[in-house]
């Protein structure tokens, strides 16, 4: 029996936050055990070279999201030769995006040296971002078959996999690390289980899909490689993008603040980019549900299914935001200690940063699953423009905090323009008027929300160590969400959800 969009996206969101949640528990440990270990500046490594990786991997030009947007058309009506077709395209694409990388990724190792400042541990530099480029070049082995499971909306296994493979490589990891310290073998384990997931994902696929196994394939149609080389075109700038909007901020704090600031935020991040992980899932394994959404109904049936998750999302990203702003202090200092706290105003921002990040999960969606990226191509780059200019003004300003301010301000772009523009009213068929009203009222009600539970913990809690971070987990779990609970509680988006909870229970 076929299975609905429901089903899948619901096995979806399950497997993601469940797999999710473990695979941050485990981050945790590990982290712990880096740190305690390896200390402060093989951390700030970590971050760094990890962002320079992310600069390479722009060079796929986002060819796996055009991809599975293809894929939606042709397992609609299951058309398996034009599934074959374009999986065929897409393992020949990979094989030489995963050479080009290798190629211009050595030859960044010349340059390495230049934005890492003030190394005082003893190890090869160069060495160590080999290792991290090898990673990544695995990555892309046999890795195209990922595709032909999420279009056909089955994230879930992909999830259970990636699980399996978090587990593995982080035990092993810690388990080198209390033997013997060294990082060399670090870095190769996770090579090893890198390309070790990949084999058990095609070995999967495979078998799930024999009927669509790539062989004899027909060549692509010119329609489809001429509308996927537009996208990819398009998807470099939002890549590049992407790159010097998220991927630029460890850089700038090498260079500006130095190595150990790096590896202060990296714990930080960590925390904030799990949390952040965990409820984006909740939308984003709804994207090839979308997919088939816009291309099965009606714009008004669109239109309302899209403010139902916008709605969803608004609720995970306050709620979230404000937990992370009261906990997050009392959890660093029973976690790591005082040492490792950074300000307050840093926080802030980077609390801020959370919310607006966070709220963009359900226009990406629509985005992504509508296939717009050649169309808003010009945003991402404004946008990375803007974001170094702020970010290097900001941390002359502000210092650490500036550079993540720089961030946030550049991502007005995307509100101000890219999502009214290309989201809101292309896909969706809205007008600006509505867009400014109810974008303009979801922040206005999360800096209230998040700022008075803030404050409220403050004046209550006179607790410290583990009692202190007990108390802030209570308060931040019942203020926000009974804030929000009297605010929408005779709304038809929250009349929506609570109905299908309660009828959830009562088929139970």
């Amino acid at each position: 029996m076929k299975k609905s969009r429901t089903f899948y996206s619901t096995y979806n969101t399950i497997t993601s936050v469940i797999g999710n949640v473990i695979a941050i528990a485990i981050g945790f440990i590990a982290q712990t055990f880096f740190i305690k270990l390896m200390g402060n500046e093989y951390l700030g490594l970590n971050s760094l070279f990890s962002n320079v990786i992310t600069l390479l991997c722009i060079a796929d030009l986002g060819l796996g999201t055009s991809i599975i947007y293809k894929l939606y058309e042709p397992i609609a009506v299951d058309n398996k030769n034009r599934i074959k077709s374009l999986l065929d395209f897409y393992k020949k694409c990979y094989r030489y995006i995963a050479l080009f990388i290798l190629i211009v990724g050595f030859i960044i190792t010349f340059f390495i040296e230049f934005i890492v400042a003030d190394v005082t541990i003893n190890i090869n530099i160069k060495v160590i971002y080999i290792l991290f480029l090898l990673n990544t070049v695995a990555s892309y082995i046999m890795a195209y078959k990922r595709s032909l499971i999420y279009a056909y909306q089955r994230n879930y296994i992909i999830n259970i996999v990636h699980l399996i493979y978090v587990i593995v490589v982080n035990s092993l990891q810690i388990l080198v690390l209390f033997l013997t310290k060294n990082y060399y073998l670090y870095l190769i384990i996770r090579i090893i289980c890198t390309l070790t997931e990949n084999i058990v994902l095609t070995f999967i696929c495979n078998r799930e899909y024999k009927d669509i196994i790539v062989i004899n394939a027909e060549k692509i149609s010119k329609e489809d490689k001429d509308d996927i080389f537009q996208k990819m075109k398009a998807m470099l700038y939002h890549r590049l993008g992407n790159f010097f909007v998220n991927g630029t901020d460890n850089i700038i704090i090498s260079k500006f603040l130095g190595i150990i600031y790096v590896g202060l935020y990296s714990n930080y991040y960590m925390i904030i980019s799990g949390v952040q992980v965990i409820f984006t899932q909740v939308i984003t394994s709804t994207t090839a549900s979308v997919g088939n959404l816009l291309v099965t109904e009606s714009d008004e049936v669109c239109f309302n299914v899209f403010k139902k998750i916008r709605f969803l999302n608004f609720w995970i990203a306050t709620f979230s935001g404000t937990a992370i702003l009261v906990i997050m202090d009392s959890f660093i200092k029973i976690w790591l200690g005082n040492n490792y706290i950074l300000s307050y105003w840093v926080l802030f921002v980077l609390v801020f940063n959370y919310f607006q990040k966070t709220m963009r999960t359900t226009y990406g969606t629509f985005k992504d699953a509508a296939g717009i990226f050649y169309e808003d191509r010009m945003v991402p780059i404004i946008e990375s423009i803007l974001n170094i200019v702020f970010s290097l003004i900001f941390v002359k300003l502000f210092g650490l905090a500036g550079v993540f301010l720089g961030t946030l301000m550049s991502g007005f772009i995307l509100w101000g323009y890219g999502y009214p523009k290309y989201v809101y009213k292309k896909v969706l068929k809205g007008n600006y008027l509505n867009y400014t009203k109810e974008t303009l009222g979801y922040i206005l009600l999360f800096i209230i929300i998040a700022f008075s539970t803030y404050y409220l913990s403050i004046k209550i809690n006179i607790f410290k160590g583990f009692t202190c971070f007990i108390i802030n987990c209570i308060i931040s779990f019942i203020i926000p969400n009974v804030l929000l609970l009297i605010i929408f509680r005779k709304t038809d988006n929250f009349i929506y959800y609570r109905d299908m909870l309660f009828n959830r229970i009562k088929r139970k």
